[in-house]
């Protein structure tokens, strides 16, 4: 997903400018600060303590060039008016944060008036068009035909979640002045990989193919996971 990401920037930004990215739900900011090593000026917020800790922990290993250009506030990604001003920012990530937030729509209005025009919006969420796939493949059938009709679903954390269809974030990203331009699937082959297993020896392999089905049709239509990047108009 990082070379998706990085396509988009390079596609809309000219070469070595300096960008202004802000990471809501940054995590413990491994997005963060590999932005801010490419040169970016990054402003991350989240809102979970143990992350935010995690993320400084990281941050105080880097050089001090790139911990000066990353930023870290606590607070919730719906509270961005609170925190920045409108047009503060020319990308802004909101990655695997969606499925957290019942109603996402005022999360994405916000997101989107955080953006400078022809700014870059990054969203990572679940693929509520492929909920069956995951249980479908570990055989279990029942699960997988509750799928079918649902948004909803339990992830690894035994937390029950929610998942977003394309349609419907194609149309949301249309109504607040960020349309679609690109999508992309993630973990098309490796969403039924167990927790904690290690990496194969032809990893390189495994990453071309995932790389080449998340952005081939049929295959990226049934990923776990969709990356979509809309621009402000």
């Amino acid at each position: 997903m990082a070379r998706q990401l990085d396509e988009q920037i390079a596609g809309r930004f000219p070469v070595g400018q300096r960008l202004r990215v802000l990471d809501v739900g940054m995590g413990q900011g491994t997005q963060a600060l590999r932005l801010a090593r490419a040169g970016h000026q990054v402003t991350g917020v989240e809102q979970e303590p143990s992350m935010i800790t995690a993320a400084r922990e990281a941050l105080a290993g880097e050089p001090e060039g790139i911990r000066e250009r990353v930023r870290i506030v606590h607070g919730d990604g719906r509270d961005t008016g609170v925190h920045f001003l409108p047009g503060s920012f020319d990308v802004v990530l909101c990655h695997g944060v969606l499925m957290y937030v019942e109603e996402p729509d005022a999360l994405l209005a916000g997101l989107a008036r955080m953006l400078a025009p022809g700014g870059l919006l990054s969203l990572l969420v679940r693929n509520a068009d492929a909920l069956a796939m995951r249980p479908g493949l570990s055989g279990d059938w029942a699960g997988a035909l509750d799928a079918f009709d649902s948004v909803s679903y339990r992830n690894r954390l035994g937390l029950d979640v929610r998942a977003d269809r394309l349609a419907t974030l194609t149309a949301a990203l249309a109504g607040i002045g960020a349309p679609l331009h690109s999508w992309y699937g993630v973990r098309v082959f490796t969403d039924t990989a167990a927790d904690g297993a290690g990496l194969p020896a032809d990893v390189e392999t495994l990453l071309a193919a995932e790389e080449r089905a998340g952005r081939t049709d049929p295959y990226r239509s049934v990923a776990a996971l969709l990356h979509l990047c809309g621009v402000r108009g």
